[in-house]
């Protein structure tokens, strides 16, 4: 069976392989090209693999999940934390051919239904630590919602899903499946800002190229030591380079379960870790964290720390080399493709100042006016590109493909940028309907459509609010038939299975929304309201 997405059209494809960005190498080679290598390759904890020792995991339940029928073309759900299974699980996944939906740790019931829906999963491999399936309860009802699941493995469990047995039984005679370098090796998840989380399908081609291109522009090699302290299912920690980039240097992985500086700082100095990704506000309270502690001393081999997820101000930016010691990396991507970065020579006025330049010759990159014009140098409009790792549509969704991308396959993807004479990128913000809650996304319609479901809920509208640490917080305005509390809001969201980040910051209500000349919801002004009564 063939996954079906939208493919680059021939001469395209074409291009891309004659000028080498693809290699028609399965995502597998980042790691089978060191299966002898007894360099360390990820530590977890107390728990150090070798390259040797994590491609005979991955070989081990590749060969496991074969026994157990599951085959080349297939899906499957994967919801693991930043844990050394998630590796092994998605190298494995990768070596049999079978694409994988990585949800985030923090996703919840409502997540993990959509993804479902959407790809019908043959395997689902997921965490007796997650609350979600610290007993068999949700399991059971998930299983027998969705039809399609045949095998279950579970981290942490000592019966019949154990994934621990999976991974520790030796592969015999394992023969790898993986699918064509051309077509689908597994599917990320869109911030985007429509109801039901989207899918964007990766092909071994596309992914490899934007890590491959990734380590040369972040000079990653056998050498580096790489903290992985944002969710590893994460684009930006995946691929940025992330580490895949590291696996394919042959460098070395460390996990960290959360970004948090009492836990990452012990680790850096007992590690030596050169180099790391975080979003704004974790920036924010490492430096918090060196004020409060006076020193900076246990991140002495810190030599490259990237910034992404979010747009970092130039105030923040500047504390990065003077507080941390340490070089600072602007990244601006998404996982639907386009990667820019701040090269690691440029001018520091450029790297404190801007999200970077894309990393191709051949990323196709431009600002468009409210009419799909080409704007010049300076002015701000959306962002529209096309490239040789920027895909050509969402899974399953022809009606938002129509609108996401113009009649020449470029995507817009609802940021508003300007672009400089040299080609440097400067966020100002997003046209989209959506939250960027300190990396997190949040389409806002996703959460408008759960508050409206509550029995005294009549209208409902979701809007960013400005936030010091987290760049925005969310609001939610509702007009309601009999009072409510914030509390009661919150409450009626978790019952409903959303992630806790996904939840308002903040709930006012008011007689009646305000609505634009055409009778929407006039988010605009609400937003406005907030601001004027922030100062308050």
């Amino acid at each position: 069976m063939t996954i079906p997405f939208n493919r680059w059209p021939e001469d395209f494809a074409r291009r891309y392989r004659e000028k080498g960005y693809w290699q028609d190498l399965p995502l597998s080679d980042i790691l089978t090209r060191h299966a002898h290598s007894e360099t360390v390759a990820v530590i977890d904890g107390e728990w150090e693999l070798s390259y040797r020792q994590l491609n005979a995991a991955s070989d081990n339940l590749a060969c496991a999940l074969q026994s157990m029928g599951i085959h080349r073309g297939e899906t499957a759900l994967v919801q693991l934390g930043n844990v050394a299974e998630f590796y092994i699980t998605l190298f494995a996944l990768l070596k049999i051919g079978v694409a994988p939906v990585n949800a985030l740790f923090s996703h919840q019931r409502s997540e993990l239904n959509a993804y479902a829906t959407q790809i019908e999963p043959a395997l689902l491999i997921a965490d007796r630590e997650h609350a979600l399936f610290a007993n068999d309860d949700f399991l059971n009802t998930f299983v027998a919602e969705h039809t399609s699941l045949r095998v279950t493995l579970l981290r942490g469990d000592n019966g019949e899903h154990a994934l621990a047995e999976a991974v520790s039984r030796p592969a015999d005679n394992f023969i790898a499946t993986p699918t064509p370098a051309d077509e689908v090796a597994f599917f990320q998840l869109s911030g985007g800002s429509t109801g039901t989380p989207k899918l964007i399908p990766r092909t071994h081609n596309d992914y490899l190229y934007s890590i491959v291109r990734s380590n040369e522009i972040c000079e990653f090699n056998a050498q580096t030591r790489y903290l992985c302290a944002l969710p590893a299912a994460h684009n930006y920690p995946m691929s940025s380079p992330g580490a895949l980039g590291v696996f394919l240097a042959e460098g070395c992985v460390v996990l960290a379960a959360d970004p948090s500086a009492t836990l990452c700082f012990p680790l850096i100095e007992k590690h030596q870790i050169n180099v790391t990704a975080l979003v704004p506000p974790a920036v924010s309270l490492w430096l918090q964290a060196i004020t409060e502690w006076g020193s900076n001393a246990q991140l002495a081999s810190l030599k490259l720390l990237q910034v992404g997820g979010a747009r970092l101000s130039a105030t923040l930016a500047a504390r990065i080399p003077a507080d941390i010691g340490c070089q600072l990396q602007q990244v601006f991507g998404m996982a639907e493709g386009l990667v820019n970065y701040t090269r690691l020579d440029d001018p520091i006025e450029r790297i404190m100042n801007t999200q970077g330049r894309p990393m191709s010759p051949d990323d196709e990159v431009w600002v468009a006016d409210e009419h799909g014009n080409v704007l010049p140098p300076g002015h701000v409009g959306r962002l529209m590109t096309r490239g040789p790792y920027t895909f050509r549509g969402y899974f399953k969704s022809p009606e938002h493909n129509a609108s996401a991308f113009d009649e020449n396959g470029f995507y817009c993807s609802g940021d508003l940028i300007a672009i400089d004479e040299q080609g440097y990128i400067t966020v100002q913000g997003r046209e989209k309907d959506q939250i960027n809650r300190g990396g997190e996304k949040i389409a806002a319609e996703e959460i408008e459509n759960l508050l409206l479901r509550h029995t005294s809920v009549i209208h409902a509208a979701l809007v960013s609010m400005e936030d010091s640490l987290l760049g925005e917080k969310s609001c939610a305005y509702l007009v309601v038939k009999a009072p409510v509390r914030a509390v009661d809001i919150r409450r009626f969201l978790r019952e409903q299975g959303v992630a806790e980040f996904k939840l308002p910051d903040r709930v006012e209500c008011l007689e009646a929304l305000p609505l634009t000349p055409v009778g929407k919801v006039d988010k605009k002004q609400l937003r406005q309201w907030l601001a004027q009564r922030a100062p308050a």
